[in-house]
């Protein structure tokens, strides 16, 4: 059974009424614009979750013997 047999025009028709129904034909607008900032909220946060995931990868972690050995406090055995 493929997807488009599932989701046939009749289906999106039935969904669409029921959509009409409970919210209204005033309130599809708003919960349009909704979605639509909702997605692009969503692709502005996966983008920049993967600007994160390149830059940490490229930058190598700090090696914790050269944290020791620049602390300015710290008290060298003599």
């Amino acid at each position: 059974m493929q997807l488009a047999e599932i989701f046939g025009p009749d289906l999106l028709i039935v969904v669409l009424v029921i959509v009409v129904v409970l919210f209204g034909g005033a309130a599809i607008p708003k919960l349009a614009r909704n979605l639509g900032s909702a997605q692009k909220e969503f692709k502005k946060g996966m983008t920049e979750g993967h600007e994160d995931d390149a830059t940490a990868t490229d930058t190598p972690a700090p090696d914790s013997t050269e944290a020791k050995s620049e602390n300015p406090g710290s008290t060298k055995p003599s």
